[in-house]
């Protein structure tokens, strides 16, 4: 039976139920790890997950080769240097090596996972002329062909790479919070002539420190999603109308009525460019947080660290040791702050495909009652 369906009104009444449009994507999309074929699936997931793992091990035992390193180079041994040296021609080339397995792992995972949802979402939309039955409202959803074609392929690559990253940071957190629980130990203080005790005083600073800067994060790029989905919106009109026309012949054969239609794709394409402008905006701020956390963290290491130093209980291959798993840690627990705008990215295509197979599931419920995902081919 022929009907229509309007993912703008579909995608609004799905908006009501918190998460209902990421968990729609999720249900196909979590298809590519089940039977029949998911096997391959699984085994690249734990390749992936392999080599994550290895890179943590070596991150690890870099964090040690720093602390012989710098100790040997206060002593100014020479012998020592160059037994290090060579400790680190093998270290460096172990974590290329894995470095280089885990971009294959990751970057498979995503083709084949794209490639997977792509021709599902391709078999759902031509089967039945279901790509017939969808009529769009004015709005930011007109363009299904972009959701498939661009939303579906940001949907699959983005959560492979942002799993792996939370992953890492994870293990990361794990591992090189207990090297500074051990180097860095307790800190004594002076405070209006008594003596305080700090316990752990690293662990406790880079955990105050990380979320302060998750805070500002949150608070500076709160809008960012918002933002992006409606840049990624005017693209998919912008693109709609300028594809109507060329179907349509209008500007060639319609000469008389050229004027409204080149004014229609004028606004399209200036309402893109503000879009652009206030996604700019979102980035200087998110940029602020970001670059001066860079600059700052490696600071604040050596400056938390200068006490004991100074006094000697410290040395200085410790306070580099320390150091580097500060940063290690901070930028961990602070993995949101680096990768916002892009989980912001990931969410907005993810609703666009969401939208797009609950608009499909409206048409089939009106057509024949039935629902849900089928296999890709079948």
């Amino acid at each position: 039976m022929a009907c229509s369906s309007s993912i703008t009104d579909t995608a609004s009444r799905a908006a009501n139920g918190s998460g209902s449009l990421a968990a729609r994507f999720w249900r196909s999309a979590s298809g590519f790890w089940r039977p029949p074929k998911a096997s391959r699936a699984r085994l690249l997931t734990a390749a992936l997950i392999g080599c994550t793992v290895l890179q943590l091990a070596v991150q690890y035992r870099l964090n040690y080769w720093s602390r012989d390193f710098f100790d040997a180079f206060g002593r100014r041994d020479g012998t020592m240097l160059r037994v290090q040296a060579l400790f680190f021609l093998l270290f460096a080339g172990l974590s290329i090596l894995v470095a280089i397995l885990t971009v294959w792992a990751r970057m498979t995972t995503q083709r084949r996972w794209r490639a997977w949802l792509t021709r599902h979402l391709i078999d759902r939309w031509l089967a039945n002329d279901r790509f017939l039955q969808l009529h769009f409202q004015q709005g930011e959803d007109r363009n299904p062909e972009y959701r498939i074609a661009e939303d579906a392929r940001v949907a699959t690559e983005a959560p492979v790479a942002m799993a792996a990253g939370v992953l890492t940071a994870l293990l990361n957190v794990v591992i090189f919070v207990g090297v500074l629980w051990n180097v860095g130990g307790d800190l004594d203080v002076v405070v209006i002539g008594h003596l305080l005790t700090v316990p752990k005083y690293l662990v406790m600073t880079v955990v105050a420190y990380s979320a302060l800067l998750t805070l500002a994060m949150t608070v500076i790029g709160r809008r960012m999603v918002h933002v992006i989905a409606g840049k990624n919106a005017a693209e998919a009109q912008f693109r709609s109308i300028a594809s109507h026309l060329r179907e349509r012949g209008v500007v060639g054969s319609l000469a008389g009525d050229g004027a409204p239609q080149q004014r229609s794709l004028s606004e399209a394409f200036n309402t893109v460019i503000g879009r652009w402008r206030d996604l700019c905006a979102q980035f200087m701020r998110t940029t602020l947080v970001s670059q001066g956390n860079i600059l700052i963290a490696p600071v604040i290491g050596w400056v938390l660290c200068a006490p004991k130093y100074l006094i000697g209980v410290m040395s200085l291959g410790q306070a580099a040791q320390a150091v580097a798993a500060f940063v290690m840690v901070q930028t961990s627990l602070n993995w949101l702050v680096d990768n916002y705008p892009g989980l912001a990215e990931c969410l907005s295509s993810v609703n666009r495909v969401g939208a797009l197979l609950l608009a499909l599931d409206e048409i089939d419920r009106d057509g024949d009652g039935q629902s849900g995902d089928r296999p890709p081919g079948q």
